[in-house]
């Protein structure tokens, strides 16, 4: 070891047994799929992170070439800012529409379509639903905050029984408002959908298993399984008055209690089982 002394007697330089031949190992950086720009989004929000994981698995999968990406109305209307490959804009809650549209016109393209609880649950229900009984062969990022984040924090069809929004100030009650929308359980009833999928990004173990749920989301539309859904559930501190730590505690203490974390469904994977159960 040597030890250099620069101009000060507290600083000193420290060489251990680096050899300088060898480069240093990258193990982490800026996924090629997303462009160099600053993201927009409230600090401790989860869209950042779901942005980077699609990045992440589009660059593993290498298919930055054919993957089209349809962006929502809502917090994540400027994604196709962050994404460095083909985006569509579609209409508020015609993502999966469009997105069909694109697949069935370029079947050897990677479309997914990237929705809020708004987006998706609400005014684009219809469009969702249809899509998933059909069984189109797309991938949906679904985005669960729990409330409308860019328009100001109004209930949403997945806000919480007593969760106080701008537009349920005293909590939302079942018998006025009805009950939250469990939009996975929903689509896993459906014979056109193959896999369904709830996760989270509130956790280091977290965001690993999303990320794994995404891959295997997109695999399965390579592949041409069907309609696979990921749904996140996502912070939004701003939107739930709370700091970013109490926000991911309160995915754990409160959201994933309403909203169950899991596999809804996986048509292959069952089949695969069936078949190696066989003698």
């Amino acid at each position: 070891m040597l030890l250099t002394a620069g101009s000060s007697p507290y600083r000193r330089t420290v060489t251990a047994g680096i050899d300088k031949d060898k480069k240093m190992k990258k193990v982490f950086g800026r996924p090629k799929s997303m462009k160099k720009n600053i993201f927009h989004y409230c600090a401790g929000c989860g869209h950042s992170i779901a942005h980077r994981l699609i990045a992440e698995v589009i660059d593993e999968l290498d298919i930055r070439g054919i993957t089209i990406g349809v962006p929502p109305a809502g917090c994540a209307v400027l994604a196709y800012n962050y994404f460095d490959v083909d985006m569509i804009e579609a209409q508020h809650g015609r993502g999966p529409a469009t997105a069909t549209g694109i697949k069935r016109a370029l079947p050897d393209r990677v479309v997914f379509s990237y929705q809020g609880d708004g987006d998706l649950a609400a005014i684009g229900i219809a469009e969702s639903f249809h899509a998933a009984n059909r069984g189109e062969n797309i991938t949906v990022i679904f985005i669960n905050n729990a409330v409308y984040g860019m328009t100001g924090g109004q209930m949403a069809p997945t806000s919480m029984l007593g969760q106080k929004t701008t537009t349920s100030p005293t909590g939302r009650k079942p018998l006025l408002d009805g009950h939250p929308v469990r939009v996975s359980e929903l689509f896993s009833q459906l014979p056109g959908t193959a896999y369904i999928e709830r996760c989270t990004v509130n956790s280091p173990a977290s965001i690993l298993k999303t990320r794994k749920a995404i891959l295997k989301a997109f695999q399965y539309q390579i592949d041409g399984k069907g309609f696979s859904m990921i749904e996140i559930l996502s912070p939004c501190p701003t939107n739930w008055k709370m700091t970013s730590i109490e926000s991911c505690r309160w995915i754990d203490e409160v959201m994933s209690k309403e909203f169950p974390l899991g596999v809804m469904k996986d048509v292959p994977a069952a089949e695969q089982k069936k078949g190696d159960d066989k003698p």
